[in-house]
């Protein structure tokens, strides 16, 4: 059966005043404000704006069971081109180095190759978070030589390597669909450490569980694709469930939601904050809405009131230097070895020192 969006099904869960009275309703767990303020971690302030992401709405050619956004192909959410082009004004007037577009399929907006073109000519990285399955739709067969062109690094979604759990959180044929994909790319350079087009790869648990060790997943993917399919990719990110929207529907409806909130807040690590994306990053919604992460986005949880509130009246100094807005859907980020857009917070840390 087709997996239908919150919107869609008229749950209460599609108004995101519900699910923070959810999150938040919890009286005996503790505020993740209070447990990083036990830790000498408050204020958590950004420390700079590496990456613009832009989320171009919520129209998406599928309905994934675990999405945060709710997206799906019923949906009508779409970045006008006005709002696109003041993401690029603020791009140029800045030395942000990457771009991060994001959906929904982000490239069923028609002002997506506008933002990669742009984006590009500035001299800036391109991040396209794809599903993947967009790749072979109808209409849309010109996008991987496009990417390629434009060298675009691709993070795209395969939540596992093997078929009946990954059809089984994005819908069925997903994975058979996704693997004639990765066979284009692959054919296009794409996950060949020569061509330097980058393929990652994003892993997301099935179930309500921590992801397990990205570098041992990462191999377990490699060997697993490379002999069953002859797929090649460049690197994997884990990624941790955010209990918001579908997620937060599935964990209510399986009776699992106290649990896996417990497991949060138990997993939580003080060592993951710093690299918390919330602190180099900003997010723009398809209105043109400023946040601090995609999932603050979603939870409509603004930018700090004192600061712009939207890509129009960008301002980079006082963006840069923001108080974050939180709530207990953060104690996903800082779990384990925390979550982030780029995989394992304290591995990708580690990666760069």
């Amino acid at each position: 059966m087709t997996e239908l969006t919150l919107l869609r099904r008229h749950s209460a869960l599609a108004d995101s005043a519900e699910q923070l009275r959810i999150l938040e309703n919890g009286a005996s767990w503790p505020r993740f404000e209070k447990t990083l303020s036990d830790h000498g971690l408050m204020p958590l302030r950004a420390r700079g704006i590496e990456v613009l992401q832009v989320n171009v709405g919520k129209l998406c050619n599928q309905t994934c069971h675990h999405c945060h956004v709710d997206a799906g192909p019923d949906r009508r959410e779409s970045m006008s081109s006005e709002t696109a082009e003041a993401c690029l004004r603020a791009l140029a007037a800045t030395d942000i180095p990457t771009l991060d577009i994001t959906g929904g399929a982000p490239e069923m907006n028609p002002n997506f190759r506008l933002l990669v073109e742009q984006a590009r000519q500035f001299g800036r990285h391109v991040i396209d978070r794809c599903n993947l399955t967009i790749l072979i739709a109808p209409g849309f067969d010109y996008l991987s030589e496009f990417l390629a062109r434009h060298r675009v690094e691709i993070v795209a979604s395969l939540p596992c390597y093997l078929e009946e759990n990954c059809d089984r959180q994005r819908g069925g044929g997903v994975f058979q669909r996704s693997i004639t994909a990765l066979k284009r790319l692959n054919e296009l350079g794409y996950g060949c450490p020569e061509s330097g087009l980058v393929l990652t790869l994003v892993y997301n648990p099935v179930g309500p569980s921590l992801p397990p060790s990205q570098a041992a997943l990462e191999a377990d993917y490699r060997r697993e694709l490379r002999a069953r399919y002859g797929v090649e990719f460049t690197r994997l990110y884990t990624i941790t469930n955010m209990p918001i929207s579908r997620f937060l529907d599935d964990l209510l409806r399986s009776g699992k939601y106290d649990e896996y909130m417990q497991t949060l807040i138990e997993a939580f690590n003080p060592a993951a904050v710093d690299g918390l994306m919330c602190r180099t990053m900003i997010s723009v919604d398809w209105q043109g809405r400023l946040f601090d992460c995609d999932f603050n986005q979603m939870l409509d949880l603004p930018v700090e009131s004192t600061g712009p509130q939207t890509i129009h009246d960008f301002d980079f100094v006082r963006l840069a230097d923001r108080r974050v807005a939180t709530g207990r859907h953060c104690f996903g980020c800082a779990a384990g070895a925390g979550s982030s857009c780029q995989g394992s917070v304290l591995t990708s840390r580690t990666a760069k020192e």
